[in-house]
């Protein structure tokens, strides 16, 4: 099975790229939370090297700070959400892509998902495709204050979509028959 919603295109080799992986089966990943930020940060520090700033030019240096700030913002969402909602009765490991292009930057974040989770996560995608992010993302500030047992905000994709107009895509696909591993790409193509 391979299912692709939103903007998820196949990439094509890039010269310029950097995988960072994480195994589940070594420490479990909740207690690697606090290193998604570090992760976050590298991956961001990696990428403005392509974007050298010159003194002599403030808005180089401005372009460089907000392309730094939108790479961890980005990446540290998907590795959280990777991570919190990987199946952990797999082994199947997360990984982030980055990926240079000439006019952007592609983040692919592969992990397992349960195949209990699958659909639901479907139907929110399908949601979010089909709606005003900004719309969304006001209803999900409202929702937020009024749960006093909200667990997490729901604004990382919304933020992405809204702030960074980021193109964002998903790819389903089994990878496993016995046990039942499926793996879910998630895609955000930023220009920069």
């Amino acid at each position: 099975m391979i299912q692709t919603f939103g903007d998820f295109i196949e990439q094509s080799a890039s010269p310029e790229y950097l995988i960072i992986g994480f195994s589940p089966s070594s420490i479990p990943l909740k207690q690697r939370w606090r290193n998604n930020g570090l992760s976050a940060d590298f991956l961001a520090d990696y990428m403005t090297t392509f974007f050298p700033g010159n003194e002599d030019e403030p808005s180089t240096i401005d372009r460089q700070a907000e392309i730094k700030s939108a790479v961890s913002y980005i990446a540290n969402e998907l590795l959280e959400n990777a991570m919190k909602f990987n199946d952990e009765t797999s082994d199947y490991p997360i990984d982030i892509k980055l990926q240079l292009e000439s006019d952007g930057v592609i983040f692919s974040v592969a992990n397992s998902i349960s195949p209990k989770a699958v659909n639901k996560f479907q139907a929110y995608i399908r949601q979010l495709l089909a709606s005003d992010p900004s719309e969304l993302y006001i209803q999900q500030l409202e929702n937020n204050a009024d749960d006093d047992n909200c667990t997490g905000s729901g604004l990382g994709l919304l933020t992405m979509l809204s702030d960074y107009t980021a193109k964002i895509g998903w790819k389903f696909q089994t990878v496993q028959k016995e046990p039942e591993v499926i793996a879910v790409t998630t895609m955000v193509q930023l220009r920069v």
